[in-house]
């Protein structure tokens, strides 16, 4: 037996596992509802076989206090656009929008007093929306979505989805989603107020905020500093509340109310 004979049926054997893999890759590829995952012909085939509908997650990246990562806003965005988009059908999600006012630089206002922040001037947040909106609009998206997971640009965001529509009169829509941000503050703080936590409730770093984080990426929230942090003060960038007893369990009841608030509104509005 030659050298090239024996080789055959290793050749066949690794030309047959190169196809599977690449069938699997591929199909995992096409399931994803990821827009940045894909490639720009998997994109418009999807839009022509009727996917009508992006989701662009806001997030921000700013303190949170000495025990969640900076970039919470928009991991927890990107990770519950894609919960959303799973369950609406028909749908993919933009990359996360990182970069949004957080105060200004001279002198250094807001999250910007402290390390970790990066703010960008509200005109260049609005310019920013209406081109992510118009690209995905030409490239035939009729629906584009917007989430927000911090409400200190909501106005901007706003005034640039109400530009979008006007330009586009009818010919597709641009959305705020409200429901999706409101449902924090609502319906998720009431469920925490009626289990007994109402007092360590706060308006940042507070016990919501680190429990939606424990929820979606433990990775994200230093426990050691979470358990040995004083009480909640400005100094700290905490705002208000209690955050020490937050749990990945209260955190899970708080991210299906986000999920199952938005599949309403987008029920209503569609």
């Amino acid at each position: 037996m030659t050298f090239i004979t024996c080789l055959r049926p290793v050749a066949r054997q690794l030309f047959m596992a190169l196809t599977i893999l690449y069938g699997a890759t591929h199909a995992a590829h096409a399931g994803t509802v990821s827009f940045e995952k894909l490639t720009w012909t998997e994109i418009q085939a999807q839009i022509q076989n009727g996917t009508d509908t992006i989701i662009v997650p806001v997030g921000g990246t700013e303190q949170s206090g000495p025990y969640i990562a900076v970039g919470k806003h928009n991991i927890r965005a990107q990770v519950q656009a894609e919960r959303i988009a799973g369950r609406l059908g028909h749908a993919l999600v933009a990359p996360v929008i990182a970069y949004v006012p957080e105060g200004t630089t001279t002198p250094r206002s807001s999250h910007m007093r402290f390390a970790g922040t990066i703010s960008i001037p509200p005109a260049v947040f609005e310019g920013l929306i209406e081109g992510a909106g118009e690209s995905f609009h030409v490239q035939g998206f009729r629906h584009v979505i917007f989430i927000a997971d911090h409400g200190g640009y909501l106005s901007y965001l706003k005034a640039a989805v109400a530009k979008l529509n006007n330009k586009w009169r009818g010919q597709g829509d641009a959305l705020y989603l409200a429901a999706y941000y409101d449902s924090i503050g609502g319906a998720f703080a009431d469920t925490l107020r009626q289990r007994g936590y109402g007092a360590a409730l706060g308006k940042h770093a507070d016990l919501s905020d680190t429990a939606l984080m424990l929820a979606i990426d433990p990775t994200m929230v230093r426990l050691d500093a979470l358990k040995a942090a004083p009480l909640p003060g400005i100094a700290q960038g905490v705002y208000g509340g209690d955050p020490r007893p937050a749990t990945a369990a209260l955190g899970e009841i708080g991210t299906e109310i986000q999920v199952q608030a938005a599949l309403r509104a987008l029920g209503k509005a569609r």
